[in-house]
């Protein structure tokens, strides 16, 4: 219901000056040039959304989960992109050279004007420009925190040069009405930048946590725990994460997302699982008991509170454990009556982590490169070892929730689909999006 009332504010938000420009614009023009201008007030509503939709406010991911969120994003950037490339082009045949004595409305002209059309132009190559560097990220070896200030900076000087471009150069924009429209929703996108990168900062300062211990969990597994220093803590539910911030001011970009291992029930402090993979995890292992760290959280809807359904399924491959730990520690630590079952996934035995904590019967290890000796599963999660693993009715009452590899869960979500299990009983959240 949340999802939907989302879309129907999306559309509103994004649409909105259109219908307006569409009531005060004057008499219409050829179908084309229309065309061309709805789809330019369509990109550029949209690429003022998109620091809404790419913001962490919970408002608008709770509910549907940040996962979902970005996703939206990024289509709709996507989106936008292609509306203001086909912009320019639906213009051709238009008798350009500015607006005439016998055109007060400008009907039949477009604007020849360079001053007006060149920040228009510069945002026409730099839009794409910072789509293909989001898309690339992943590829391109240069590091989360360049990308992240290179692409809000971006993303900033593109909404001013269309701004520029959209009350100077077209019809529309020019009228005042449009304009003051323009003028608040260009406000509206650069304050919730100002809400990320200085309000949250201020409140963080507040509230620091202080480094308690960082244990070695496999040769390139971390666990790392905090405790608040002066303050309650973080009111969190398991499954959910944070963003970290360790030994830097928290107005700093160097910060990155991980998931709670820990259990709500275990005191104040919060543990994270975190794998060596980029600069920041490569570097864990040399941080000190007391140093600074500043969490922005709790995020995510990875959660089992609330559900009533008889037995609880956890799917992890590798750090996917880490959001799943956690429910599964809250769930021993409460004395929760309800079945529960750990499936996970690694290549090799040495990349098993808490396996002290974890053996038991309810725990299913799965190694895709096992040794001569392993009594475990072996290969990979999926419907052959899910069918193993999981009763008829155990599909189609129980709750599964997993979190791992993009392949991973495509494979146990469509089997479990398949099963019969129903969608409400399958949660998962994804990440990996270019």
């Amino acid at each position: 219901m949340k999802a939907l009332f989302l879309i129907i504010a999306y559309l509103v938000a994004v649409t909105f000056p259109l219908i307006l420009s569409a009531w005060v614009g004057g008499p219409p023009r050829q179908f084309h040039q229309e065309l061309a201008s709805g789809l330019g007030i369509l990109a550029f509503s949209m690429v003022l959304m998109e620091f809404i939709l790419s913001g962490r406010f919970k408002a608008i991911s709770k509910g549907v989960g940040m996962d979902v969120t970005m996703r939206f994003h990024q289509m709709m950037a996507r989106t936008a992109l292609v509306f203001a490339l086909l912009h320019p082009f639906l213009y051709q045949g238009t008798p350009s050279g500015g607006q005439r004595p016998w055109d007060p409305s400008r009907e039949l002209t477009i604007t020849t004007d360079f001053s007006a059309l060149s920040s228009g132009i510069a945002a026409y190559l730099l839009l794409p420009t910072l789509a293909l560097l989001a898309i690339g990220r992943t590829q391109l070896d240069y590091k989360y925190e360049t990308w992240r200030l290179l692409h809000g900076i971006g993303a900033l000087l593109i909404a001013a040069l269309l701004l520029h471009h959209t009350v100077y150069a077209g019809r529309y924009g020019a009228q005042p009405v449009m304009t003051w429209v323009w003028l608040a929703m260009t406000g509206v996108a650069v304050g919730s930048l100002l809400i990320v990168y200085l309000l949250v900062p201020l409140l963080q300062k507040a509230r620091p946590w202080r480094v308690t211990s960082v244990a070695q969990l496999t040769p390139q597994q971390w666990e790392l725990t905090v405790k608040p220093d002066g303050h309650r803590g973080l009111d969190y539910k398991t499954g959910q994460f944070v963003w970290l911030n360790v030994g830097h001011s928290p107005f700093s970009m160097k910060e990155n997302p991980f998931s709670i291992c820990s259990a709500p029930a275990s005191g104040p402090e919060i543990s994270l699982m975190i794998r060596e993979l980029g600069d920041f995890t490569r570097t864990i292992g040399q941080i000190k008991a007391g140093a600074v760290a500043y969490l922005d959280g709790p995020y995510g809807n990875l959660t089992v509170d609330g559900r009533a359904e008889p037995g609880v399924a956890l799917i992890a491959g590798g750090v996917g454990l880490a959001p799943l730990l956690g429910i599964l520690r809250q769930l021993r630590l409460s004395g929760d009556s309800r079945k529960v079952r750990l499936v996970y996934g690694n290549r090799v035995i040495e990349q098993i982590a808490y396996r002290d904590e974890l053996d038991a019967d309810d725990v299913i290890y799965v190694l895709s490169e096992p040794p001569e000796t392993w009594q475990g599963e072996s290969g990979l999660i999926d419907a052959a070892l899910m069918d193993r693993v999981f009763s008829e009715r155990e599909f189609s009452e129980w709750l599964f929730v997993m979190c791992g590899p993009g392949g991973m869960m495509d494979v146990v979500e469509d089997h479990l689909i398949n099963r019969g299990t129903p969608s409400h009983r399958i949660l998962s959240e994804r990440f990996n999006y270019d």
